[in-house]
């Protein structure tokens, strides 16, 4: 890669930047993933970032989020961030408005495809959380993942005997988590199948399987929360760094891939920034406002 192929901290996976440049100049919404884009690994949003928010609003450019949490688990970035458009929550299967916290849209998964997912999860020894509305229900309180997911969504898991205790004709999320990474790749694969037609099935994390409705996913959340904020699609902006993120990509007019997403991920981008531990969120952000400034 050659000097000229990058440009304030960002550069082509494919080679074939400009025109991604020239897209940035005339952004006038930015939405963000969360997890592994905004915040660091250790799920804290860094000085840089809020700063980068700041002036990118004193800028006149509009911002939101999307992330594959609960609403409820993204308020206090949120509130840290002071958005006020409504962002989406469970990989944009839902969407609230901050401040009354009123969640205005939700899919909620086909009861046929939970039972398909939980019973796979079960079979192949995966983990699994199912999330209705804001709260997320665990029959193993002592999975390996518990204890990051309470700190990550700011509150605990509600242990029940079993899953069907629960009404799941209201399920908006089935989370499958493991740290074996060959086995959730093949669970995912498998999933995809089974579910084809019925529901996504993709990994938010390189340790969480997300399974979701058809109607839930980011690209889907980004057209909706761009028209609300009055802005076309080709003046969008989204960064992320996992396989959820890329619907999202599909549909925005520049898109940039966290350093650290897979070569995958990376090439579905319109550029590529620094890791999210480099503040790769931050150098995002920062291009977007040099491309206007020097317009």
């Amino acid at each position: 890669m050659s000097a000229a192929d990058i440009r304030y901290g960002l550069h082509s996976a494919t080679g074939d930047g400009a025109a991604a440049f020239e897209a940035l100049a005339k952004v006038e919404l930015v939405v963000t993933d969360c997890d592994g884009t905004l915040l660091y690994t250790d799920k804290t949003l860094g000085d840089k970032a809020v700063d980068a928010v700041r002036r990118l609003r004193e800028a006149g450019v509009q911002f939101t989020v999307a992330s594959s949490r609960p609403g409820k688990g993204m308020r206090h970035i949120v509130k840290t961030l002071g958005v006020d458009l409504p962002f989406g929550s469970y990989n944009g299967g839902s969407l609230v408005q901050p401040g009354t916290w009123e969640t205005f849209a939700a899919h909620k998964l086909p009861r046929d495809a939970v039972q398909t997912a939980l019973d796979t999860l079960a079979e192949t020894g995966v983990d699994a959380w199912v999330f209705i509305d804001d709260n997320w229900y665990l029959t193993n309180p002592d999975g390996e993942y518990v204890p990051l997911e309470t700190r990550t969504v700011g509150y605990e898991g509600v242990r029940v005997q079993r899953f069907d205790e629960l009404d799941l004709s209201a399920v908006d999320k089935i989370v499958g988590s493991t740290s074996n990474a060959t086995l959730i790749e093949k669970v995912e694969k498998q999933l995809e199948e089974q579910l084809k037609d019925r529901a996504h099935a993709a990994r938010s994390q390189t340790y969480y399987l997300d399974v979701t409705s058809l109607e839930a996913n980011k690209g889907d959340a980004v057209r909706e929360l761009a028209k609300r904020a009055n802005v076309p699609l080709d003046r969008v902006a989204v960064l992320g760094d996992m396989g959820n993120d890329v619907a999202m990509f599909e549909i925005a007019g520049v898109s940039i891939a966290m350093g650290q997403a897979s070569e995958a991920v990376q090439r579905r981008a319109s550029l590529v920034s620094a890791s999210n531990d480099e503040d790769g969120f931050a150098i995002g952000l920062d291009a977007i406002l040099a491309m206007r400034a020097a317009r």
